[in-house]
């Protein structure tokens, strides 16, 4: 299948690794343009060098000044961004009843207010040129409330539903917006969250994700590589009638249809 993607400007934030890089590679494979964001300047800079096509650029996406700059940086280097997506890392873990006013005000500003303003900077010319794919990196989460993840489970819903209700309003112009939820894909992020369960329940880490693997019908972790492929078809043009939709790439973790 030809994706179209070839020539085309994508924004990857929380690219230095994960999930993140997974997509970053995918889209470059395709031959897109690929504006890599991340944290760790050497880091980025060393994945981007990897890619045919890619530039590195160091931004904390925390920071309330990112995504003007990192927009601004990437339009710089490639040109007005076709393919946005939306990936951060996520919020420490913790249950809901411990949640406190700070905690979920970071959360929903990490999750979701620095997504609509990345959104919002790239949405003008998308619809201008009628053109544009969002994609979101969410969690199943958004679906079935994962235990022990109450800040993740508040942001990432909130995000769900900005994207739902802008998937709508820009259909027509030719932008689609999406979300892809992941389960268990084999990440840095997961291992910690493994290791977080391991010292909850007296077990070691290993135990932790043989006991997460039973829960999933695939039987094991996703590879961040499979989640990348999802993520590369809906940002694709043949996937242009694919809209206001979460995927799912969780290997049958979550049951409901």
């Amino acid at each position: 299948m030809d994706t179209g993607l070839k020539g085309k400007n994508v924004l990857v934030p929380g690219a230095s690794s994960g999930i993140g890089l997974a997509i970053a590679q995918a889209l470059a494979d395709e031959g897109a343009n690929v504006v890599l964001a991340a944290r760790r300047e050497d880091v980025v800079q060393a994945e981007a060098a990897r890619l045919p096509s890619a530039v590195g650029l160091a931004m904390d996406l925390t920071d309330d000044g990112a995504p003007a700059a990192l927009v601004e940086a990437a339009e710089k280097a490639f040109g007005p961004i076709d393919v946005l997506i939306l990936n951060s890392g996520g919020p420490p873990p913790g249950g809901a009843a411990d949640v406190s006013d700070e905690q979920a005000l970071a959360a929903v500003h990490q999750l979701l207010l620095q997504h609509m303003r990345l959104t919002n900077l790239v949405l003008p010319g998308m619809r201008e040129r009628g053109w544009g794919r969002i994609v979101a990196v969410g969690s199943s989460g958004v679906q079935q409330p994962l235990p022990n993840l109450a800040l993740s489970n508040i942001g990432r819903a909130g995000l769900a539903g900005y994207l739902k209700t802008l998937a709508a309003e820009v259909a027509a112009d030719g932008v689609t917006v999406n979300m892809v939820l992941p389960g268990r894909i084999d990440t840095d992020r997961v291992a910690s969250l493994d290791a977080a369960a391991a010292k909850r329940t007296g077990s070691t880490p290993d135990e932790a994700r043989a006991a997460s693997e039973k829960t999933i019908p695939a039987g094991r972790y996703g590879a961040p590589e499979e989640f990348g492929a999802v993520v590369a078809f809906l940002a694709s043009i043949p996937a242009a009638y694919v809209t206001g939709e979460q995927i799912r790439c969780d290997g049958g973790l979550v049951r409901a249809y």
